[in-house]
């Protein structure tokens, strides 16, 4: 049986025969279909959210497996992680099929290898949540690491754009958002991809902010790498707290570059170390951390 992301879409067979801004039009209606899909899904999405939570406040890590797109996708989710939350490293891992070589250049047949899949999956334990990206739902990669990581004892999550996807079996929580044809048949890095790229977001992005790395809806976990994101530690402490430019660079060069105790001293005036004290016994959450020290949250 044919899955629907190979099928072809009956709204743009004539797309090679019209102008250039026709064939735009085309994909942007198609694209715009991506979302309606993706809202569908949210209640499973949210529980695999909340299987992430669980699987790292138990010391486990959270695992993405896929190939082609659907592994490249996950590589950047993972990699985007640590700028913006301060996410140590190894705490979500992306597992690519074929590795650093096929990021860059499709490897034969490393997406068809069940053992390539288990093999990248030997990390996973029984505290984990593991998560496999296939579009179709069949990706032999995908299965072996979804076999491998349910046979540790680790919760699975699949993604993917088959409501009937083969693999569903070997998953937990099935997250299927229905794309249906993409705009060229078969080729998955349209729709289905965009959608893969819209659950990544949404999941790490709401795991993130449940883990406390977040305060109200501003990154106060930032790590700044470069100039730009320098400045938006700066804005973000401004607009926090209210505090002038020189208050705000003088709270982070005491707390070392950390934005976190920087911003819970300014809005407490609590001392550098005290702050870093209640965010440790917070568990780094800026807004359990302001509640002890007397300060609303």
């Amino acid at each position: 049986m044919t899955t629907p992301t190979e099928q072809r879409n009956p709204r743009t067979l004539a797309i090679d025969a019209v102008g250039t801004s026709e064939i735009l039009s085309m994909v942007n209606a198609e694209d715009a279909r991506v979302a309606g899909a993706v809202a569908v899904v949210i209640p499973e999405l949210a529980r695999a959210v909340d299987a992430g939570v669980e699987a790292i406040r138990g010391g486990g890590r959270v695992h993405y497996f896929g190939a082609g797109t659907s592994g490249r996708l996950a590589v950047l989710d993972a990699a985007e992680l640590l700028p913006t939350f301060h996410v140590p490293d190894g705490l979500v891992v992306a597992h690519h099929a074929g590795g650093l070589e096929a990021l860059l250049r499709a490897v034969e047949n490393v997406e068809d290898s069940e053992e390539g899949g288990a093999a990248d999956a030997a990390t996973v334990t029984g505290q984990d949540l593991a998560i496999g990206l296939a579009a179709s739902g069949s990706t032999p990669y995908v299965a072996g690491a979804l076999k491998a990581a349910r046979a540790a004892g680790a919760t699975t999550v699949l993604i993917t754009s088959n409501p009937a996807a083969p693999l569903a079996p070997l998953a937990d929580i099935v997250i299927a958002a229905d794309t249906g044809p993409e705009v060229i048949a078969g080729s998955t890095r349209l729709k289905a991809g965009t959608a893969q790229k819209m659950i990544l977001n949404a999941f790490s992005t709401t795991l993130m902010i449940k883990l406390g790395r977040t305060w109200s809806n501003l990154m106060v976990d930032l790590v700044a790498t470069n100039k730009k994101l320098r400045g938006r530690m700066l804005r973000i402490l401004a607009e926090a707290t209210g505090a002038d430019t020189d208050a705000c660079e003088a709270a982070l060069a005491e707390a070392d570059g950390e934005l976190k105790p920087a911003l819970v001293h300014l809005l407490t005036g609590t001392p550098i170390p005290a702050a870093r004290a209640a965010l440790e016994a917070a568990h780094g959450r800026v807004a359990t951390a302001l509640t002890t020290l007397g300060a609303p949250a």
